[in-house]
């Protein structure tokens, strides 16, 4: 493990340079949208077996969806395919996070893919994988400076020591990636050359439903500086008024932003082959309509999508759904700027 600078000094000046080539394809004055570049992240590192001695099945999610046509019809102009990171079931020496030591390996590997791919110009797509992910892309994507977050997930992901006892049980970074993101819990995975990956102030977080449930475990999200739009308010506003919300509320309106999504944001009805479906939640169509109108906005940088379990969709139509409503959200990255 490195506490060190995880990006070299050169890093920051050649990602901010392919950051300016990557905003300039997505601006009014270029012809051509931004280039995909696809990262395999087959990571169920943030995640508790499912049952004794049986890893979670989300690292087939990336073979799976490219199976099932992602790859085809997003055209990515080049593809990286990570390694699978070895999933451990024992608690490991210096972290009471499952998984801890290889989870900050793997995330310095994934950062660095992406602080490449926003080198080069294009548009990182990480396909997990568990939310933990989030850690890795948030960390290449800082290296071109103060980036803010949207966060599209069923839940809020925000256990920490302050609220989640880790001595009682191993805590799983799946459900703690916003709270590590923002700086809380483990140094191991909240300290990120001596600070968080995004400030609270940068961050929205769309999609929460379990606030209305007396036991809400995450109940301190409320005292910080992060926005909130549960799903419920959500469904009332309407996706347009969503989106409008997110994006005014996401920083200083010229501030590139990552887009974080768990497919548990889907309801449970459209999308049950996730670690913890529950509704309400939006359908398929809503959610293509929230990705297009965030990605229209053109503050997107880059984006990851995790929790997809193709051990609980044996048939596979859940993930030709995904792969759909993923190509429909990002279409406007492939469309000709004003077509």
């Amino acid at each position: 493990m490195s506490n060190g600078n995880l990006l070299p000094p050169l890093g920051r000046r050649t990602v901010l340079a392919g950051l300016a080539t990557l905003c300039a394809a997505n601006g009014r004055g270029h012809a051509d949208p931004p280039r995909l570049s696809l990262i395999e992240a087959p990571c169920n590192l943030g995640l508790r077996p499912p049952r004794p001695r049986h890893e979670p099945g989300t690292w087939r999610a990336p073979e799976t969806l490219r199976e099932q046509g992602l790859h085809a019809a997003l055209m990515p102009a080049s593809t990286v395919r990570l390694p699978r990171p070895t999933y451990r079931f024992e608690a490991q020496d210096g972290t009471r996070i499952r998984n801890g030591n290889e989870l900050r390996r793997f995330s310095e590997r994934l950062g660095a893919s992406v602080r490449d791919a926003l080198d080069g110009g294009t548009f990182p797509l990480v396909i997990g994988g568990d939310c933990s992910i989030l850690l890795g892309c948030l960390l290449g994507a800082r290296a071109a400076g103060t980036v803010g977050l949207l966060h599209i997930d069923g839940h809020s992901d925000f256990f920490h020591p302050e609220n989640y006892d880790t001595q009682a049980r191993l805590g799983t970074a799946a459900g703690m990636d916003l709270a590590l993101a923002t700086g809380r819990g483990e140094p191991l995975l909240a300290s990120w050359d001596g600070r968080p990956l995004v400030e609270d102030r940068n961050v929205v977080q769309l999609g929460e439903r379990d606030e209305l449930d007396p036991d809400y475990a995450y109940r301190d999200i409320e005292e910080t500086k992060i926005r909130r739009m549960p799903i419920r308010e959500m469904l009332r506003s309407g996706i347009g008024t969503s989106v409008e919300r997110a994006l005014s509320s996401c920083g200083d309106p010229g501030r590139p932003l990552w887009l974080h999504l768990d497919l548990d944001v889907l309801d449970a009805r459209v999308m049950p082959a996730v670690d913890s479906p529950g509704s309400p939640g939006l359908d398929f169509h809503q959610l293509a309509t929230l990705l297009a109108g965030l990605l229209a906005s053109k503050r997107v940088i880059g984006m990851n999508v995790g929790i997809y379990d193709p051990d609980l969709d044996p048939d596979r139509r859940h993930a030709r759904a995904i792969v759909a409503s993923l190509t429909q959200g990002l279409a406007p990255l492939r469309q000709r700027t004003g077509a």
